[in-house]
């Protein structure tokens, strides 16, 4: 399973939580690539639900990782 910021745009607006196959096919009916179809296929089976896109892809990168909001310490 391969993920980067533009296969994981497709999914990060998903109207969380949803199960492996709901999140499948809301990446199907708005039009993502098959990389990323491929990707949820990969996810491990089960009925459990995804609370959100670090669930996925536990890599996700968040504001801080690009140090949003820090501009008092760049002073």
């Amino acid at each position: 399973m391969y993920w980067n910021l533009d296969l994981a745009r497709y999914i990060a607006d998903a109207p969380w939580p949803l199960t492996k196959d709901e999140l499948i096919n809301y990446a199907n009916r708005t039009g993502a690539p098959q990389q990323v179809i491929e990707n949820l296929h990969d996810l491990p089976d089960s009925d459990e639900l995804y609370e959100s896109i670090d669930e996925v892809w536990p890599d996700y990168p968040t504001d801080e990782d690009f140090c949003y909001g820090d501009e008092e310490l760049l002073t």
